[in-house]
C-alpha cells in the first residue's frame, strides 16, 4: 500500500513522477495478475495502456486510496472489456517470438512444475460462473473491497458479497470431491 496515500495522489495529481512511479510500483502487479485471470494475452501491453490512462486522468482524480484503487481496476476492467469486443470482431494473429519459444526456454521439468500450480489454479478458477470469477479475481487478486468490486463491475456490494460467498462455497465443494481438505 501507499505510504502516505493522500500525499502521494495529490502530488501525482500534481504532476509528480516520483509520486506516479510509486501508484504504479503499488498496483502494477495486482493489475497485471486482474488481467491474466481474465484472459489477457497480452497481460504487459494492456498494463501500459492502463497505467497510461492514469497517468493521463490522474489530474481529474479525486478520492483516497480506496477511490484511487477502484478508478484503476475499473480503467483495467475496461481494457478487458475492450479487447473482448475487439477479438470478437477480428481474428488474432500471434507473430513469432523467439525469446518465447518454449521450445527453446528452461526445462521441460521447470516449466511444468510452475505451470501445474498456474494451470490448476485456472481451472478452478474455470469452473465458476463468470459473474463469480469476476467478483473473485478482483477481491482476492486485486485486493478490492466489496464497494470497490461493485463499483468496477457495475453491481450492488450486496450482489457481490452473495457471488463471493457462492463462489467459494463452489470452489469449497470441488475441492472437497477430489479429496482436498480445507
Amino acid at each position: 500500500m501507499l505510504g502516505d496515500a493522500d500525499r502521494v495522489i495529490a502530488a501525482a495529481r500534481a504532476g509528480s513522477a516520483d509520486a506516479f512511479t510509486a501508484i504504479y510500483t503499488d498496483l502494477a502487479g495486482p493489475v497485471a495478475a486482474y488481467l491474466r485471470a481474465k484472459g489477457v494475452s497480452e497481460v504487459e501491453d494492456v498494463t501500459s495502456e492502463v497505467f497510461l490512462a492514469v497517468f493521463t486522468g490522474i489530474a481529474r482524480f479525486e478520492g483516497d486510496e480506496a477511490a484511487l484503487r477502484s478508478w484503476v481496476f475499473t480503467i483495467a476492467h475496461r481494457r478487458v472489456i475492450d479487447g473482448w469486443r475487439r477479438s470478437s470482431r477480428r481474428p488474432d494473429l500471434v507473430p513469432y517470438d523467439a525469446e518465447s519459444d518454449v521450445r527453446i526456454s528452461r526445462s521441460a521439468e521447470a516449466a511444468a512444475l510452475e505451470l501445474v500450480g498456474q494451470e490448476r489454479t485456472l481451472a478452478l478458477i474455470g469452473l465458476l460462473t463468470d459473474e463469480q470469477r469476476d467478483v473473485l479475481v478482483l477481491r482476492v487478486v486485486a485486493d478490492l473491497t466489496v464497494d470497490a468490486v461493485a463499483s468496477v463491475l457495475g453491481t450492488t456490494p450486496g450482489a457481490v458479497k452473495a457471488l463471493q460467498r457462492r463462489g467459494l462455497a463452489s470452489l469449497r465443494q470441488i475441492l472437497s470431491r477430489q479429496g482436498v481438505t480445507l
